[in-house]
This record gives C-alpha cells, sequence and structure tokens, in this order.
C-alpha cells in the first residue's frame, strides 16, 4: 500500500474543500460541465491545454465525442492514444468525464469495442448524437432508427452503462401533425434510452422545463445554450430568453445528472460565471 505524506494529505484535503465549496454553488448540486465538440480546433491543436483552459475558468465535467467517430472533425489526434491515456489527461486536467456522444453508424457497426472503450474512459453515459436522417424522411424511418436505438441501448444497459439521445432542431418538426420528437419518446424504451434535451432548441420555439416536467426519469442530461430573439442568434448562458431558474427546477424535479455548456470558447468563458452564482 502507497504511504502519503502529511503534507500530500492536508494538500488533497484543501482541494477536496475547496471543490466542495465551489460544487456547492453550482445548479443542482452538480459540476458545471462542457461539450468538446465547439472547441474541437483547440482540442486538434492541444487536446491538455484546451482542457487545463477551461478547467481554470471553473468547468469541472466535460462531456468528450467518440475519437472514432468524430475522427474527421477535429479528433483525429486522439484516435491512436488509448483511452486510459485519454483519462489520465482529463484527470490531469481537473476535470471529470462519465458521458460522451457517438454516431450512429459506430454503435451499429463497432459496439463492443466502443463499449470496452467507454468502460475504460470511465463513462456512465453512451449518447448517440444523432441518427443522422436525411431532411426529408419518413415517420417510420425515425421510428425504425429508435428501434434500433433500443437493441444497441439493451446491449449498452447489460454491460452496465447507459444510452441516451440528444435532439437537435430537426426532432422538433412535424410529420402528419405529429411532432416527430413526441414520437420518439413513446417509441424509445425509457430503461434502455435516457434523453439529452438541447436547449438551444428555444430558437425555434421549444422549452426544455414542460419535458422535464411532463417526463420525470427519462433525461438524464442537458446540453446549455442561450438564445437572443432580438439579435437572432446564440448568446451566452443568461444572455437570452431561456428562463434558465425555470429549466434547472424542473431539471431537478426531472432528475436531471449532468450538464454541459455547448458553444464556442468565449461563450463558454462567459457562460461560466452566470451558471456558478445561479441559484435554484
Amino acid at each position: 500500500m502507497q504511504r502519503i505524506s502529511r503534507r500530500q494529505f492536508v494538500a488533497g484535503s484543501a482541494v477536496g474543500i475547496g471543490a466542495a465549496l465551489q460544487l456547492g454553488a453550482d445548479p443542482l448540486g452538480l459540476p458545471v460541465g462542457f461539450q468538446v465538440y465547439p472547441v474541437s480546433k483547440q482540442i486538434a491543436n492541444d487536446f491538455a491545454g484546451t482542457l487545463k483552459e477551461l478547467a481554470a475558468i471553473g468547468y469541472r465535467d466535460v462531456e468528450m465525442c467518440s475519437p472514432q467517430g468524430y475522427e474527421k472533425s477535429g479528433f483525429a489526434s486522439l484516435v491512436k492514444m488509448k483511452a486510459s491515456e485519454i483519462r489520465q489527461i482529463i484527470g490531469g486536467a481537473g476535470l471529470r468525464c462519465v458521458s460522451s456522444h457517438y454516431q450512429f453508424r459506430e454503435l451499429k457497426e463497432n459496439l463492443d469495442d466502443r463499449i470496452a472503450y467507454a468502460k475504460e474512459l470511465g463513462l456512465k453515459y453512451m449518447i448517440l448524437s444523432s441518427f443522422g436522417l436525411r431532411p426529408e424522411a419518413a415517420m417510420d424511418d425515425w421510428k425504425r432508427a429508435a428501434d434500433e436505438l433500443n437493441k444497441v441501448g439493451e446491449k449498452i444497459r447489460k454491460a452496465g452503462l447507459q444510452a441516451g439521445f440528444h435532439n437537435h432542431n430537426g426532432e422538433f418538426q412535424k410529420i402528419g401533425g405529429v411532432l416527430i420528437y413526441d414520437e420518439l419518446l413513446r417509441t424509445l424504451d425509457p430503461k434502455l434510452v435516457k434523453m439529452q434535451f438541447q436547449v438551444a432548441v428555444i430558437s425555434i420555439g421549444f422549452e426544455a422545463a414542460p419535458y422535464l416536467t411532463k417526463y420525470p426519469g427519462r433525461f438524464i442530461s442537458l446540453h446549455l445554450a442561450d438564445w437572443s430573439t432580438a439579435d437572432k442568434k446564440s448568446v451566452p448562458v443568461g444572455k437570452g430568453v431561456v428562463d434558465w431558474k425555470k429549466l434547472f427546477t424542473a431539471a431537478k424535479k426531472g432528475g436531471v445528472k449532468n450538464y454541459y455548456v455547448e458553444m464556442n470558447m468565449d461563450a463558454l468563458k462567459a457562460s461560466y460565471p452566470y451558471l456558478h452564482d445561479l441559484k435554484v
């Protein structure tokens, strides 16, 4: 057994107490997180440095993208690294990672490999980022894709992990008078596939809070972004029309486990202070 000195113990305790004090101020008592996709260019140039830069701002949680699935989207430099190496770099930056995004094709064709990788990385959640369906897809196409994801989710669940589904604006269109997202909620198995709600759909008139309240237990995480109706553009959290107190109150009742700001570096920097000081 490795012995630690009194100095190491005191230093470690101080870090732990400081982290606990910081954590207590954040919404839901959960660490404020970020998604890596919007900073993929920085990740490609300096993975460790980018993580440390965001950790220095105050972020404590990171949601990854599968390096293999997102190789052509700025994550090629991570493909040759073992999951254990990536996990060590994340931890070395003072961050934790329990969730990652995946492409549909890799989950269908390389699921065993991705599950093994996820476990080595220390994940709890494997989130499908998109079905990748064409804009003119029929409702039956959406339902077939959801059925396929149920099968993927069953295998992920048997491995001790949880599958999830991340929406975009496309799921908030109607086909034959039926909202695609509502049909997906009916088709996806609540135990096998949890939902990750992208708050940015406020830009097309949909709020997260009503869904979190209506379907408690189905939503495990959120992607955060705000929206300016005057400028018709995405803005840092707290600078737009989203009622964040209402949203996080609903998130608490709904059982949300994690939340990640999904914006560029400047917006990530501007969003953190608002979230850290937000009292719900």
